[in-house]
């Protein structure tokens, strides 16, 4: 059998000083302590006493099993259960893979008895409850987006031509994750939603005014070939100012680079793929829906002007 050591002692009363209570341990010497042959020498009373009256005494040694082993220096409980926490830190890979690994092997290669089970917690359980949240957040921030475009626009031709931006910036941010070599985390996440801002920003520059040239009379195609250029320096100054204040971030390696880094690469890589359809899709785009709108209004009027 395992008997206790006692180094913790055993209390024996307490001490009053005033309103302060303190306790009256009584413990062994530490040489004694610190030896298991020195403790199995304890002796302690058995029932009975001798022929003299006295109690018979044995030492611990003769009842019990007196040694040194290797235990919990803690025993942690949640919910009334006990709890064992194995701890691990995570370098050169996501988290969200790894996780997944470790669950398939130890799925596969771990038995676990009767009433216990596995739980994934800590950082991990952290990213999904960012991740929950990242799933309502993004639809909502799309949503907000398109309904303040159509706002200003009063055309849902002209929103979703705006709108159009965004899918191409989110294809230039996944593109730079790739080329890095990084994963899709909670601060890229972050970056694809203030992305999205900065592209229908840039669209939205060059649509107003090619529409505010259409309203002053002009054809379509000068218009879209006026606005084209006209608002060419103010976008390439926008997406400049928004791509190199990430570039310190990107290339950080110090503190909080695993922040940064996914971050500033997702703006980065998206502004430079958004500024592309800004500068030649979305013109495009523009001149093939309000050209067939165009050409749908001349056949509808023209029966009329022959009548």
């Amino acid at each position: 059998m395992s008997w206790p050591s006692p180094s913790g002692g055993q209390q024996t009363g307490q001490i009053f000083e005033g309103d302060r209570r303190f306790p009256i341990i009584v413990r062994l010497p530490e040489d004694v302590r610190s030896r298991a042959d020195e403790i199995g020498r304890h002796r302690i009373p058995v029932g009975g006493t001798n022929e003299a009256g006295i109690r018979n005494f044995v030492p611990l040694a003769d009842v019990a099993r007196v040694e040194v082993v290797t235990g919990p220096n803690q025993i942690s409980r949640e919910d009334g259960k006990r709890r064992v926490v194995v701890t691990t830190n995570v370098r050169g890979r996501d988290l969200g893979s790894f996780i997944e690994e470790v669950r398939q092997r130890v799925g596969a290669q771990v038995e676990v008895p009767s009433g216990y089970w596995v739980s994934y917690g800590g950082t991990f359980e952290q990213l999904i409850s960012a991740a929950q949240r990242l799933q309502i957040v993004v639809p909502l921030v799309l949503l907000l987006i398109f309904g303040l475009l159509y706002a200003l626009f009063r055309s849902f031709k002209d929103s979703a031509i705006v709108f159009s931006g965004v899918p191409l910036a989110l294809t230039g941010g996944v593109a730079a994750l790739l080329l890095r070599g990084m994963p899709l985390s909670i601060s890229a996440g972050v970056g694809f939603i203030a992305l999205s801002g900065v592209a229908v920003l840039n669209g939205l520059v060059m649509l107003s005014f090619i529409r505010q040239l259409r309203a002053d009379g002009m054809g379509l195609d000068p218009a879209i070939r006026e606005g084209a250029l006209t608002r060419l320096r103010p976008v390439l100054m926008t997406a400049l100012v928004a791509s190199l204040g990430f570039v310190p971030m990107a290339f950080n390696v110090g503190a909080g680079a695993e922040v940064q880094r996914p971050l500033a690469t997702v703006v980065i890589g998206g502004i430079i793929s958004s500024t592309m359809l800004t500068l030649f899709v979305l013109p495009a785009l523009y001149r093939v829906v309000h050209g067939r709108a165009g050409l749908r209004e001349s056949e509808h009027q023209s029966p009329k002007s022959l009548a």
